[in-house]
């Protein structure tokens, strides 16, 4: 069991109101925000690269429709979860409520990483739409070095305020541990480190095709908050409530045709926070689980570019996984909702093994 700086008790049914009040705040703003990137001409730039530099040929066949759609839609999520956390601040100082939502030792964290990353990704879909920068948009180095910076200051909390240094072994007893704690020390760092670039980027991987991430990630988020939720970190299961509320209201205008897209501004947010939230309750071990169609959609890119490289062919008809699925006529919402199925399934094993190991 954790030793949070403070685990106040709250109530599913405040839980649930959260993430309704999440729902709800997102889905007042969304078309006076949709109308905004309308005004600005915020619309998504088609790619016409494949991951492997050859042409987007696949990608360009089935998505050329979807030239101009605003994109960006990111900073409505993280920001009516922003909204939703100050609102539960503002319940709890009238004394309606004993506790709010922003509490330092458990939302603090992931509610930096949250806006964070979401601002580095704003940045690279600002420069996609304008067509700055070698690969239209931010240049990778700079933009695995500011996630590197972020991330490690991130790990610094966990690692000097939190005094985080082992991971939880699901079975670890089985596997002939002599506990269920992996005792990593200082290596705890690049690894924290290592996992939250790499979800954050296979969670970006995976946002191709409408309401594909975003249906992962309530899976995703539901699935965490309920472990926090039997481990007793209430806060941690609300506010995994409040983003999956905030991204179904989202997902409720992205399904196909989809109205708007996240971006980078929030498949990285959300990506990244989903590590650190793994972290936070000590499952960062089923978060393959948990996370599993994302694992796949980014070793997919990972496989395809590496058989590019030193084969010269093409193990997929496409990267990420998802196109590839499109390219054998599954069509767009067959893919998504069988890859939400496929999602549904591993997480429910995550949580079993996260509740049993």
């Amino acid at each position: 069991m954790l030793s949070l700086p403070i685990r106040p008790s709250i109530s599913l049914t405040e839980i649930l109101c959260y993430s309704f009040l999440a729902f709800i705040i997102a889905l007042i703003y969304t078309q006076p925000f949709v109308r905004v990137l309308h005004h600005f001409k915020l619309g998504k730039k088609l790619r016409i690269d494949a991951v492997d530099g050859a042409s987007a040929s696949v990608f360009l066949n089935y998505h050329q429709a979807k030239a101009g759609t605003p994109t960006m839609g990111g900073i409505l999520i993280w920001g009516s979860i922003v909204i939703t956390l100050f609102i539960s601040r503002l319940i709890a100082a009238q004394g309606l409520i004993d506790h709010s939502l922003l509490q330092r030792g458990q939302v603090y964290i992931p509610l930096a990483v949250l806006i964070g990353f979401g601002l580095l990704g704003a940045i690279d879909d600002y420069l996609n739409i304008c067509g700055m920068g070698k690969n239209r948009g931010l240049n990778a180095i700079p933009k695995l070095c500011f996630l590197i910076l972020m991330s490690a200051a991130a790990a610094y909390w966990f690692y000097f305020r939190l005094q985080y240094q082992s991971i939880h072994v699901p079975f670890g007893h089985l596997m002939g541990l002599s506990s269920d704690q992996l005792e990593l020390g200082v290596l705890y760092i690049p690894f924290f480190i290592f996992v939250v670039i790499g979800t954050a980027n296979a969670v970006n991987v995976t946002d191709g095709l409408d309401g594909l991430a975003g249906g992962l990630l309530i899976i995703a988020f539901g699935a965490f908050g309920l472990i926090a939720y039997v481990q007793s970190l209430y806060v941690l299961a609300a506010f995994c409530g409040v983003v999956a509320g905030a991204v179904a209201a989202f997902l409720w205008h992205n399904v196909p045709p989809a109205l708007f897209f996240m971006g980078d501004t929030g498949a990285l947010a959300l990506g990244g926070t989903l590590a650190v939230m793994a972290f936070m309750i000590n499952q960062v071990l089923i978060l393959p689980l948990i996370g599993f169609v994302f694992v796949i959609e980014m070793l997919s890119v990972i496989i395809q570019l590496t058989s590019k490289r030193f084969f010269k062919r093409k193990i997929f008809r496409s990267a990420p996984f998802h196109h590839h699925l499109e390219a054998l006529n599954w069509g767009e919402s067959k893919v998504t909702m069988r890859l939400w199925i496929i999602g549904t399934f591993f997480a429910f094993l995550g949580v079993l093994v996260g509740m049993y190991g």
